[in-house]
């Protein structure tokens, strides 16, 4: 037997954790993110204080309920928006996007290439509105406020309009700038100048549904300081395709 000043001590070894019975997935968000190579807008538009004064409505406006009153507005005469183009306005590019069961955004870029010079949320369902399109012509209504003679704010830059569809009063319509998601649509669609599809299935939310967009030329009618228009171009030939006319007009 060794003496006892022999006896070595053994260090006690940790032992290790077990294998994970699966391996961990890889971390994959739920936009598929592209890099942003969008050329900026020409008809560039600084954030006024009265958008600042709004925010805090644009951020309670997602929470509202979407509803329909029975409250009406004159339409235009014509059964088609080609029956009611000027001609002479200045081409554009529209874009109707946003998931099924949620509200619907609306972009004009100069270009598809280019950064939205205008991003508004609507208060309808992207869903709803593209079947309505699928029936016939839709018109789009934004009402606001005149200013002063001396007010110079462009149409385009109101933070807030009173949206009708069709004749019927359907909420708001609210002028917001564009997100990095925004953005992001923008791009994986900078080559589709004409279309109507759903974006890849990793863009789909579990609760509102896929990723819905349209997109068209569009001819912009500057009719005042307090109207403009906005007329879907259908491809030549194509006249039974869906149709939409975006007005814009203080009141």
């Amino acid at each position: 037997m060794a003496p006892p000043h022999a006896t070595q001590t053994m260090p006690l070894q940790t032992p290790r954790p077990p294998p994970p019975l699966v391996a961990p997935a890889t971390s994959f968000t739920q936009t598929v993110r592209m890099p942003i190579s969008l050329q900026p807008a020409n008809s560039k538009s600084k954030r006024s204080s009265t958008n600042k004064v709004f925010g805090k409505f644009r951020s309670m406006f997602r929470s509202l309920p979407i509803i329909v009153p029975s409250c009406k507005m004159p339409t235009m005469n014509g059964n088609r928006a080609s029956d009611i183009f000027i001609h002479g306005g200045k081409r554009i590019t529209g874009t109707l996007f946003g998931y099924r069961k949620a509200r619907v955004n609306l972009a004009f870029q100069e270009d598809s290439k280019c950064h939205p010079f205008l991003l508004l949320e609507l208060a309808i369902h992207t869903g709803k509105l593209l079947q309505d399109m699928g029936m016939g012509l839709n018109r789009l209504a934004l009402e606001c406020e005149k200013h002063p003679n001396h007010d110079k704010t462009k149409i385009i830059d109101e933070p807030i309009w009173t949206l009708f569809c069709n004749g019927k009063k359907t909420g708001y319509g609210v002028k917001r700038d564009p997100t990095d998601d925004d953005l992001n649509v923008m791009q994986m669609l900078h080559a589709v100048s004409v279309a109507v599809g759903v974006l890849p299935n990793e863009m789909s939310d579990p609760q509102d549904g896929e990723l819905s967009y349209m997109r068209a030329h569009f001819e912009r009618v500057i009719g005042s300081k307090d109207s403009e228009t906005y007329y879907m171009m259908m491809p030549d030939g194509n006249n039974n395709g869906p149709e939409l006319s975006v007005f814009f007009v203080r009141v």
